[in-house]
């Protein structure tokens, strides 16, 4: 069969003209999919050719992007469809890591910060009706030092030490020494002056509850924690109420007061 090119010259070949090498003209395509194998002669586009757009039976890559949410997309990002090959996010992973820090859990309390990974979510924090006062309590550190031995004479009760109060806000209030190299933070940050040496980076915290009142923990100081003359035991938070006395450190009490709203 003869054909003409698009310059007017006679070819019998369908792909390029005879001469001048002009590519011929195809037919147009039919519906329904071509049933030749890849690397046919079809035009660019035709059902069935490699890289036509969405054709279907197309035996070669997609030359243009499915659509979003298309079925049996792999690995589409966002796309939702039907057999998708993309992962989403483990909605419990954030539970496995302090949301203060992002320390991976290793208890039920942080062990930078002390964060309380089993506290109930609370409810909006209401006005501050609660607040805790610093002092130096002399009694207390002539009890340290007879207890301590001979090496305790090195700890000397401070001449001047001011009374601070601190009000309790927020879901936990942490005592303790905040320290920028230990990326640690206490709200009732103890560091001094005067430094008590007998204070841990984090010592004990105080935790909010649903009902308004607050529960103490030491979760695991290097010298403990006293409510009210008796020892608080690691981990096991206990109830404080107002005229509560904490005793940590060695000269350090800590006296609970509730205030007016």
């Amino acid at each position: 069969m003869t054909l003409t090119c698009p310059q007017g010259h006679s070819s019998g070949d369908d792909e390029y003209c005879d001469v001048c090498g002009t590519p011929m003209p195809q037919p147009l395509a039919t519906s329904g999919p071509s049933p030749g194998p890849e690397g046919s002669t079809d035009s660019p586009g035709s059902p069935g050719s490699q890289g036509s757009a969405g054709s279907p039976g197309s035996s070669g890559f997609s030359g243009m992007p499915a659509p979003s949410g298309a079925a049996g997309s792999s690995g589409t990002s966002g796309s939702g469809g039907a057999g998708s090959s993309g992962s989403s996010a483990d909605p419990d992973a954030a539970d496995d890591v302090c949301p203060i820090c992002q320390t991976p859990r290793s208890g039920r309390f942080c062990e930078v910060d002390g964060h309380d990974f089993e506290a109930p979510p609370l409810d909006p924090v209401a006005p501050a009706l609660w607040e805790a006062v610093v002092e130096a309590d002399r009694a207390y550190y002539d009890e340290v030092i007879a207890q301590d031995g001979p090496d305790a004479g090195a700890v000397v009760f401070p001449p001047y030490c001011p009374e601070r109060s601190f009000p309790l806000v927020g879901r936990q209030v942490r005592i303790g020494r905040s320290s920028r190299s230990r990326n640690s933070y206490a709200e009732i940050d103890l560091g001094g002056p005067p430094a008590d040496p007998g204070i841990s980076h984090l010592h004990a915290v105080l935790m909010a509850q649903r009902d308004g009142t607050w529960s103490l923990v030491d979760p695991g100081s290097a010298n403990g924690t006293m409510l009210n003359g008796k020892p608080l035991q690691v981990n096991v938070p206990v109830q404080v109420r107002g005229g509560d006395r904490i005793h940590l450190g060695a000269w350090t009490v800590i006296t609970l007061r509730e205030s007016a709203p």
